[in-house]
């Protein structure tokens, strides 16, 4: 009875330790480690709470920089999708936070209502409604059910923004996909526009007879007569295939080794033309190590050699490897015939500016003459 009569004592004795009892537990919500991690990617203080207008400014600040749509070049969806989730962590700890300073600032009033509650319905009629959500008395549920429908309608807000925006950048896409065919069919267009006028004006000629003047005019073709022992079958697949640009993949081949030993001679021989003759001890070492590089290359190359007899289908097709020495003794006899190609050309000049030097001198000398007697 003396609790009874005396209970608002009571309540006001314990009060302290409720409210004190309810801060722990939202500083233990904010030291979890997640929710570090939240405050940390909204470059939010961990040491104090943040209001709502903070976290959502601090949100919208980092959305600016790491939205994949904000044209910024520290745009990143990954990281802005956790900025996201951070986002909605730190806006729930806040709601937890409220309804537990909201239960502790309505303490009293609970305690009455649920006074009064206690000779109404039973406990378990309280749960069919507020679909579920909360504990406690109606009241308490009643305030948790309001903020269970706020964070709800601000998650639904949030997903359909992010819905919007991941919609919107489908839409980009598929415009610059319709442009890409629109470009793809203005070319087919014109390309067929460009065969129908070459058409045109090919029918045109035939129409005034500019093809009557052409040899073998109204005669057959003649389409095997070069080998009446090939099927026909097979001569006209070989003429789609040579038609339409085909190469056997030994004579591509081929060509490629052909290449190859060309660009590598041509580059031995424009660095022995670099160099003097005769070579200088550190310009033999030059080339002692170009020689070596140029080794190395030639290696490379009588194993496309070696894939080439492979594959090549005629045996008087095969080739044979390259040879360093024989390879070297070209390069150094293409270097001095050019060389003495040079000279000779230097000198006929030379000889040539000697001839004009002393016509002008005899020219000169025979008008000075002239001029003296007269």
């Amino acid at each position: 009875m003396l609790l009874w009569l005396h209970r608002g004592k009571l309540y006001g004795a314990l009060l302290p330790l409720w409210h004190l009892s309810l801060r722990q537990l939202s500083h233990s919500y904010r030291r979890s480690r997640s929710l570090r991690e939240s405050y940390r990617l909204l470059q939010l203080p961990e040491d104090k709470d943040s209001s709502q207008a903070e976290v959502k400014e601090a949100y919208l600040r980092m959305a600016k920089l790491y939205h994949p749509d904000s044209g910024a070049p520290t745009a990143d969806p990954t990281l802005f999708s956790q900025i996201e989730e951070a986002y909605r962590a730190v806006l729930a700890h806040l709601a937890r936070q409220r309804a537990a300073q909201q239960q502790a600032r309505s303490g009293a009033e609970e305690e009455e209502e649920e006074a009064k509650a206690k000779g109404q319905a039973p406990q378990h009629r309280h749960y069919l409604s507020y679909e579920g959500v909360g504990a406690g008395t109606p009241s308490q549920r009643e305030r948790q059910y309001r903020q269970f429908r706020v964070d709800r309608a601000t998650e639904q807000v949030l997903e359909y923004r992010r819905r919007e925006l991941e919609r919107s950048s489908l839409a980009e896409e598929g415009a610059l996909s319709a442009r890409d065919v629109r470009l793809r069919s203005r070319k087919i267009k014109i390309t067929q526009a460009v065969e129908r006028l070459v058409e045109d004006l090919i029918q045109e000629s035939m129409a005034r007879g500019d093809f009557h003047n052409l040899s073998g005019s109204g005669k057959p073709l003649r389409k095997f007569d070069h080998n009446p022992y090939v099927d026909p079958m097979t001569h006209n697949l070989n003429r789609i295939l040579i038609d339409n640009g085909y190469q056997p993949q030994w004579i591509v081949a081929q060509k490629e080794i052909r290449e190859t030993v060309d660009k590598l001679r041509a580059g031995l021989l424009g660095y022995r033309a670099k160099l003097g003759d005769p070579l200088t001890p550190a310009e033999q070492a030059q080339w002692q190590q170009h020689c070596q590089s140029f080794s190395d290359d030639l290696v490379r190359l009588n194993k496309k050699v070696d894939n080439f007899n492979l594959i090549v289908p005629l045996l008087s097709k095969q080739m044979v490897h390259f040879s360093l020495q024989r390879e070297l003794d070209r390069a150094l006899q293409a270097d001095r015939e050019r060389r003495l190609e040079k000279r000779r050309q230097r000198e006929a000049n030379e000889e040539r500016d000697r001839a004009n030097t002393n016509e002008h001198t005899r020219q000169g000398l025979l008008s000075w003459v002239q001029n003296l007697l007269k």
